[in-house]
């Protein structure tokens, strides 16, 4: 069994016994119920986590291509202007030794990776996509982050979306900071100018139009995590 599907079925096995468990509580109890099985999941998750263990779809498959979804938050596509903001920048601060502000051609200057892998969808389905950028690694270390940053929190232009993650995940080899999709620069659908892509989440955790990335002591939350969806997501 899959990594994933063992998080699933367990994670639903355990939903439904506490929920089942829960009686006649209300949805307050269910509530309370709920949070405690997913603080359970994501400790069964970090437990299975592996900075070595990396994601290869099967040859065979094909690329998704023009069918890859495009979602965002606004209420049209998200669309950098540099009339109205100036050229595009990526903010790195928090807590690192070095904050660095990065115009696309300094990024485009970090070690170029180029990675087919998959994407895993909350919905349930899954696509496979060639995605080229630079190791967020890369950037944590060219900024310096501190012994005390347990946290990385992803912010966007698209009506100020963001979703934080743990330091681990952050740091495996396949978790990118991606100006291209398919050999060609991010369109405005993918999340142009840049985004951050890694198999090792679920899509929702994988903010597009970034703008800044804030290294933090603790989680923050995010646009999806504080309506219920799980935090660490991982897959």
């Amino acid at each position: 069994m899959r990594r994933r599907d063992f998080l699933t079925a367990s994670g639903g096995v355990t939903a439904s016994w506490l929920l089942a468990a829960c009686g006649s509580r209300g949805p307050e109890g269910a509530q309370r119920i709920l949070n405690y099985a997913m603080r359970k999941n994501e400790t069964l998750e970090r437990g299975l986590f592996r900075h070595t263990s990396m994601d290869s779809p099967a040859a065979r498959w094909r690329n998704a291509g023009s069918a890859l979804p495009k979602y965002y938050i606004s209420d049209t596509v998200p669309v950098w202007d540099i009339a109205a903001r100036g050229p595009w920048t990526l903010e790195i601060s928090g807590l690192v030794a070095r904050p660095l502000t990065l115009t696309m051609d300094m990024l485009q200057r970090l070690p170029r990776i180029t990675q087919r892998v998959n994407h895993y969808c909350v919905e349930g389905w899954t696509a496979v996509e060639a995605w080229t950028g630079c190791r967020m690694s890369d950037l944590a270390r060219v900024a310096g982050a501190t012994a005390d940053a347990g946290y990385v929190d992803f912010q966007s232009f698209d009506n100020d979306y963001h979703e934080s993650w743990d330091m681990e995940s952050a740091m495996h080899p396949q978790t990118l900071i991606c100006y291209g999709l398919d050999g060609k620069l991010l369109e405005p659908g993918h999340g142009a100018p840049a985004r951050l892509f890694s198999p090792v989440k679920l899509g929702y955790k994988n903010t597009k139009y970034l703008t800044r990335i804030v290294f933090m002591p603790k989680r923050n939350g995010g646009y999806w995590s504080d309506q219920g969806y799980e935090w660490y997501a991982g897959t």
